[in-house]
């Protein structure tokens, strides 16, 4: 809201004609966001400790997790009241692109935060039931994609990596896959949260590699020098980038190995959701597979595992999702977080990499 505030001020005020650049509210956006989660936290983990809020483990996973009950949860609260913040300062409310992406994150959040008072109140892992949440995400996400066409904010077509120019035109069941990847990434982020700081690692890596891929796709020369779409406004997401990454650094310095705050459902499905939708919105659908790959190896694993045993009545894992079969290999924790994050830089620079070669 400030960006509105003072950008109009900039024929009495030369010096606010700078607000309308999106690199600089991109880069204030990220000191802001990283400065504020920061003291932020602090406060949050104190609050949280006092009312009691900690964390339910499954009696189910592997031992070693056991001891962090009772660690504070809910740190998505302070992440996304952080990127809210950030966004009332350096964010640009009149680009629809911004205007969905914030209300996926906002619906999202909600859920996320039933869920975890669910689970807390009740001293168990049994929140909002699994087809409680689908329902939820997909109606949010087929609203969502529905806006986006219906604007004219992107269209059907189907984008491929390595491919100048789209290859197929969906129509109105892009709305589908569109909520079919927003719903995808928010449940596989959700999945990979579980040991500290494995999830906010990629969460960063991908909200910055999108926020970039944003900044082209908005921009028609850009656009147009690597063969990439051009979408209106939407370069206005690598704000929403820099603040999800500023508020992932923050949140990390206190969820690193040992944390002393676990981000919970109400920030792991929001982020999700947020990658998923700005994935859609800068037509990086199919390429998210590359940017998330560590979110896609984790939720893959759940699913192998389960038809696996529901098929076969075997495990091809030793505990799902995947990065507990490595704990139970008998990687340390820190071995498992810190590899997982350099696979999931290496595949966000593959990713950038990509956008040349078409």
């Amino acid at each position: 809201m400030l960006y509105h505030f003072l950008y109009p001020l900039r024929d009495e005020f030369f010096a606010f004609n700078i607000f309308k650049y999106i690199t600089f509210r991109t880069v204030v956006a990220f000191l802001l966001a990283t400065v504020i989660s920061i003291i932020w936290g602090k406060y949050f983990i104190g609050f949280m400790q006092r009312k009691q809020f900690g964390q339910v483990i499954r009696d189910d996973g592997p031992e070693s997790h056991l001891k962090k009950a009772g660690t504070p949860t809910m740190g998505g609260v302070f992440i996304l009241g952080t990127i809210l913040l950030t966004l009332l300062i350096t964010g640009n409310f009149n680009s629809i692109p911004v205007l969905i992406t914030c209300g996926v994150t906002a619906s999202y959040f909600v859920l996320g935060f039933i869920d975890d008072y669910a689970k807390i109140s009740k001293g168990n892992t049994k929140g909002v039931s699994a087809k409680g949440k689908l329902l939820w995400q997909f109606v949010t996400g087929l609203i969502a994609v529905y806006a986006m066409v219906h604007f004219g904010v992107i269209d059907t077509q189907l984008f491929v990596p390595f491919v100048k120019g789209p290859v197929f035109n969906l129509g109105m069941l892009f709305v589908l896959f569109g909520a079919i990847v927003i719903v995808g990434s928010s449940n596989a982020v959700n999945l990979t949260d579980g040991l500290d700081g494995l999830a906010i690692g990629p969460i960063i890596t991908s909200a910055a590699t999108l926020g970039f891929i944003g900044y082209a796709t908005g921009h028609s020369e850009i656009a147009s020098y690597l063969f990439v779409p051009y979408v209106e406004n939407v370069g206005e997401l690598a704000v929403i980038g820099a603040a999800i990454v500023g508020a992932g650094v923050g949140f990390l310095w206190y969820n690193t190995y040992p944390a002393q705050i676990f981000m919970g459902d109400v920030g792991s499905l929001a982020l999700g959701g947020t990658l998923g939708t700005m994935a859609v919105l800068t037509r990086s659908e199919l390429l998210f597979v590359i940017i998330g790959g560590v979110f896609v190896a984790e939720a893959v694993s759940v699913i192998l595992q389960v038809g696996s045993y529901k098929t076969r009545k075997k495990r091809i894992f030793k505990m799902a999702p995947i990065h507990h079969h490595f704990e139970l290999m008998g990687w340390a924790e820190p071995k498992v977080i810190v590899r997982f994050w350099i696979i999931s830089i290496f595949l966000a620079i593959l990713a950038i990499a990509t956008l040349k070669m078409r």
